[in-house]
């Protein structure tokens, strides 16, 4: 008896997004909020091996892929620009015909097609770092004294106060 083949009526499992480990070990991937890393998902999924540099997504088309609405996407795409993740090859413009063109974007992990090497610019990123007070002031002048037991400073005024 003859075995079938085991790729028999199927037709493939379709495309898959790959995240680099070395990618989602960095801080600029570990800080990142939710809508832009959606919005790397979606240019890496538009990324085909060969087209880097020439990946293209306006804002209403990632809006409309993202389900969002197209103001939201704008934020994030200048988010993943600033960490570093993606870069514009061509920035978008109105066409001589009058019809808008979108930007061309291009992943920094991977070489473009024009010969450019992977920037891998997102390793670099570090968070910003919020200084603190040296010197704060405390809330209320005596706040530690403890007036229920007795310790408390001379001519301080109890009330008393009865239930009634």
């Amino acid at each position: 008896m003859a075995k079938r083949h085991y790729k028999r009526g199927k037709r493939g499992c379709g495309k898959h997004v790959q995240l680099s480990e070395a990618l989602q070990v960095t801080e600029a991937w570990a800080t990142l909020k939710p809508g832009p890393k959606v919005l790397y998902l979606e240019l890496k999924r538009r990324y085909v091996g060969t087209n880097n540099g020439q990946l293209l997504l306006s804002q209403r088309d990632a809006a409309r892929a993202l389900n969002v609405h197209r103001n939201t996407v704008g934020p994030w795409f200048r988010e993943l620009e600033e960490r570093g993740f993606i870069f514009m090859t061509r920035a978008a413009y109105l066409g001589p015909s009058g019809v808008g063109q979108a930007p061309l974007w291009a992943l920094s992990e991977v070489a473009t097609v024009d010969g450019k090497p992977a920037t891998w610019a997102f390793r670099s990123w570090r968070a910003k770092q919020n200084p603190g007070t040296k010197n704060k002031p405390s809330r209320h002048r005596n706040c530690d004294t403890d007036l229920g037991t007795g310790n408390h400073p001379p001519g301080t005024v109890l009330k008393i106060v009865t239930g009634g």
